[in-house]
């Protein structure tokens, strides 16, 4: 057999008549996916009073959730409701970097989040001066550039291998470890490359997560008012949530793909798309429920198009 120039990328395993389900739910996702991200951002560019540091850093992990969405929701959609499940090997390497490089920097915002918290609880006077807008911009630039330089190797380390067998991903969009175990070749750069991006990555950043959010405990149980500390704290609840979000099915899909020879191929499948497409999704929902100041902007913003009409 010659090299393959497409992938073939795959829907529910064994059940393709529930797949127009499933592209109605992806649709529907989608659609309050941007829905959800767009306000926040309308919300936090009209409110005056939300160009805060917390809300800029929000307005990021938006842009990033967004991007994530729009790099995988058309095939995810192509595949489920179209059965366009044929990808040409230059558009799935462009579609993996930008997987791969949008997990890496909505992992990046969270640290940056968490440093934020901990500046707003450690030091509540100077929070404004210390996290200018500039300063905020610099972190964002560099969170993204990180993103850029550690995934920009992925495609061409893909790229380079040959695929004279299957080619058949396990999921309806691109991922360079699921590619990976389709070439006839040895593998073992990809294999080390993946494994010292994720612990360059995911794993250092959880662990300064981790360590800030100690930091952070030890400022507030210092706190004299039992009211102050429980503040202090009910303003970490929605990154601590999008900590949980992101991490959990980013670590569901790493188990699952070094378990995936022992399990049914619909749990990839599932693991695969809850990681892609819950994230982008529920951020929005959790920091309009938990945040009061975004929920009354949404509140009046409504009332006054209830209003009009």
């Amino acid at each position: 057999m010659g090299w393959h120039q497409t992938f073939i990328l795959v829907g529910i395993p064994g059940m393709q008549e529930y797949n127009s389900w499933m592209a109605f739910a992806l649709c529907l996702l989608y659609l309050l996916t941007l829905f959800g991200n767009l306000t926040i951002l309308f919300v936090i560019k009209t409110e005056q009073s939300l160009h805060n540091p917390m809300y800029l850093f929000l307005s990021i992990l938006s842009c990033s959730d967004l991007s994530l969405a729009m790099s995988t929701m058309p095939t995810m959609l192509g595949v489920y409701w179209f059965d366009a499940r044929e990808i040409s090997f230059t558009a799935c390497l462009t579609q993996m970097f930008f997987i791969h490089t949008f997990g890496v920097v909505e992992s990046g915002i969270l640290v940056a989040m968490a440093f934020d918290r901990f500046v707003a609880i450690r030091d509540p006077l100077r929070y404004t001066s210390l996290l200018q807008n500039s300063v905020i911009g610099k972190m964002g630039l560099a969170v993204l550039a990180r993103g850029f330089c550690v995934c920009f190797p992925a495609p061409f380390l893909i790229k380079r291998l040959p695929f004279c067998q299957s080619n058949v991903l396990s999921h309806s969009y691109c991922l360079h470890q699921d590619a990976m175990k389709l070439a006839c070749a040895d593998t073992r750069v990809n294999v080390l490359y993946g494994l010292i991006i994720v612990i360059c990555t995911f794993g250092l950043d959880a662990v300064v997560i981790l360590f800030s959010y100690i930091l952070i405990l030890k400022t507030v149980l210092n706190i004299a008012s039992r009211t102050e500390r429980l503040k202090a704290l009910n303003t970490c609840v929605s990154h601590v949530c999008a900590i949980l979000i992101f991490y959990v099915p980013l670590i569901g899909v790493t188990v699952v793909h070094r378990f995936a020879r022992h399990l049914s191929p619909i749990i990839p499948m599932m693991m695969a798309n809850i990681y892609i497409v819950v994230p982008p999704f529920l951020n929005p929902i959790v920091y309009s429920v938990k945040t009061q100041k975004i929920r009354q902007r949404i509140r009046k913003m409504f009332q006054q198009k209830k209003i009009r009409n």
